[in-house]
């Protein structure tokens, strides 16, 4: 069948990415078609049955906050909720929710199915249709061509991917599904670079055959609070997870067969993720351990399988019994499914821009680990990104690009970008220069109004917002205004040393006090919830918040310094050779992302700002080099 189709978009893939990008390229108005392999398996959580975790409950939020989908079908399938790194400061608080792995894709596959303009097909595509460096639709195995405007792949560990058990090979993009073969050798002719990475998920056990009462046990937050605007509450029996630690003879059986794993025996030639290593992997790097934690996270309610998160693992079936059964609580244990690990191809990000559009051929676009990343929340992010900015370039309205110093999904996109992407990208807090601004708390106050002015957010959702905010600005003044005896507080009282009043404000920036110990205040017990933390925040790291704000100020001069995509950088003098390659490899697309490609020296950029002057003064109405936020 060689009969041509005809839609705006084409998304390939039905992972997390490919559902983002389907879903908002859709809700912009554009007919779009999903190709998958399997439809009954759209939006399945390959390996670990949760969502969010450390900067990654902070990226499920943002892309609610944008109108994507992930934190609503999280919100639906969980089955536990904690808040991470509550001992430490807000910047770094992160959600985290178990899930019903069979929930949540049938949710999002639900999603899917009644949005109105998008379609859903099953096909292996082979190929990308490019005439004249322009992308033009997809060609399927079996030679059926279907044509679009724009194309965003989103085909996750499914591109020419490998599984590994032990000596055992199996073309494969994930356990019971075939690899994606063909489209990477048809982008390599158009010059796109591909590169090989491994992941691996650890083996599924029956909770039937686990003895429980020799782990810690590990319960949900009591007032868990769900990822996404559009959930009004969370009323859910929690499940618990167990915790239990692998031990010397766990880590005897690896070591002795060693040979035997595919990471070791060479099999393997992609790069493995630095982050979630295999745990013969663990085993190797850290001799001196004497154990490592496993979680026994449950796969659903309705399901006696568990993730035993932490033995992600190539070793033959045998030798991961061996070793398991050497564990506390799971010397009885079966294997539902065995470990492995996958290798895939992927696409080193340089090749594209910040809006996801590859440099090499326009209409073209990457989304998920296809670029390199690792984790749904990073493809999905990438993959409402992707669907965003194709339907503002059908529309010839200007492209969405989130600075670092406003959501974390600027942050990845730009590591992306300006990096050399060689294994598994993963988002941590710590890649966040200013994390103190992108809190989770705050999200809204980021993002929501880009949302709102896409079309994505409901005007309700927005209106709602909007009291809240006028709300916080009203609570705020008040506190400065409402004056405490510091001996009517017994805890005030003796963190202060002495007696006499207090306005509330300064007595909650006090280390120890907290907005809830006033709460027998008439004005403090009338706060909405949704607001006290946010008030308790603003008030008691105040300073440091206007301090980030002003270092970003400081920035906002070089981010907003545009580099023409056409930019000659080889005529130019001043610049070492390595700023030079570099420079012409990345193209970045500010002077700002100049200044983060390694290789480019505070000299260089020195240079680059003179030449980027009189390259603007000669082409004053061709390249508008400063920007107006």
């Amino acid at each position: 069948m060689n009969e041509l189709y005809d839609y705006d978009v084409i998304v390939v893939g039905g992972g997390h990415a490919g559902c983002e990008a389907a879903l908002v390229a859709a809700r912009l108005g554009f007919s779009t078609l999903l190709v998958t392999m399997k439809i009954d398996m759209i939006a399945q959580m390959s390996c670990n049955p949760a969502m969010g975790g450390q900067a990654k409950g902070q990226l499920i939020r943002e892309i609610d906050a944008l109108g994507g989908e992930i934190g609503f079908t999280s919100d639906q399938a969980a089955i536990q909720y904690r808040l991470l790194n509550r001992s430490k400061g807000p910047a770094v608080w992160s959600s985290r929710a178990q899930c019903d792995r069979a929930t949540y894709r049938m949710t999002m596959q639900e999603s899917l199915r009644k949005q109105k303009g998008l379609a859903i097909i099953e096909g292996n595509v082979t190929g990308v249709i490019i005439d004249k460096g322009r992308a033009g639709g997809v060609v399927l195995d079996g030679g059926a061509k279907i044509t679009s405007k724009v194309v965003i792949l989103a085909g996750g560990t499914f591109l020419d991917g490998l599984i590994h058990i032990g000596t055992k090979t199996i073309p494969a993009g994930r356990a019971g599904e075939p690899a994606c073969l063909g489209l990477s050798d048809d982008l390599k002719r158009y010059g796109f670079e591909v590169g090989r990475l491994k992941t691996g998920t650890p083996p599924r056990l029956d909770g039937r055959t686990v003895d429980y009462s020799k782990m810690q046990i590990q319960r949900g937050d009591e007032n868990p609070r769900p990822f996404s605007l559009r959930t009004e509450e969370v009323n859910l029996d929690q499940l618990p997870c167990h915790l239990t630690y692998t031990n010397l003879k766990t880590h005897q059986v690896l070591r002795d067969n060693l040979d035997k794993s595919a990471l070791y025996s060479g099999r393997i030639k992609g790069v493995g993720p630095r982050y979630c290593p295999s745990v013969e992997d663990k085993v190797v790097k850290f001799p001196d351990r004497e154990r490592h934690q496993l979680f026994l996270e449950p796969e659903g309610r309705d399901t006696d399988e568990l993730y035993l998160n932490g033995f992600s693992s190539s070793l033959p079936e045998e030798v991961q019994y061996e070793a398991l059964h050497t564990i506390s609580g799971l010397e009885e244990a079966t294997i539902t499914q065995f470990g492995y690990a996958i290798e895939y191809d992927f696409f080193p990000p340089w090749q594209i821009k910040p809006t996801m559009e590859t440099k090499a051929v326009e209409n073209l676009y990457f989304a998920g680990q296809i670029n390199g990343t690792s984790g749904y929340e990073e493809a999905a992010a990438q993959g409402l990104l992707a669907g965003i900015n194709a339907a503002l370039k059908l529309k010839r309205e200007s492209p969405l690009i989130l600075e670092r110093s406003r959501a974390y999904i600027g942050v990845l996109i730009d590591d992306l970008v300006t990096k050399d992407i060689r294994e598994p990208y993963r988002m941590f807090t710590s890649r966040a220069e200013w994390r103190l601004l992108l809190r989770e708390d705050n999200v809204e106050e980021r993002l929501l109004q880009i949302g709102h002015g896409l079309g994505l957010i409901p005007q309700p959702l927005w209106e709602d917002y909007k009291g809240r905010e006028t709300d916080l600005k009203e609570q705020l003044k008040k506190t400065k205004n409402i004056t405490v005896d510091c001996d009517d507080y017994p805890k005030l009282k003796e963190l202060k040393k002495s007696g006499g009043k207090i306005r509330l404000h300064n007595a909650i920036k006090i280390p120890g006090m907290q907005l809830s110990d006033f709460s027998a205040i008439a004005e403090v017990s009338s706060i909405d919830p949704r607001i006290a933390e946010n008030i308790e925040i603003e008030i008691k790291y105040g300073g440091y918040i206007e301090r980030q704000r002003q270092e970003v100020g400081r920035f906002a001069k070089m981010e907003s310094m545009v580099i023409p995509e056409d930019f000659d950088y080889g005529g130019l003098n001043g610049f070492k050779k390595e700023a030079i390659e570099k420079l012409q490899k990345f193209r970045p697309a500010s002077l700002g992302q100049a200044s983060r490609v390694s290789g480019v020296s505070s000299g260089d950029l020195a240079v680059l700002m003179v030449h980027l002057r009189r390259h603007h003064a000669r082409n004053p109405d061709r390249d508008k080099v400063f920007l107006t936020k």
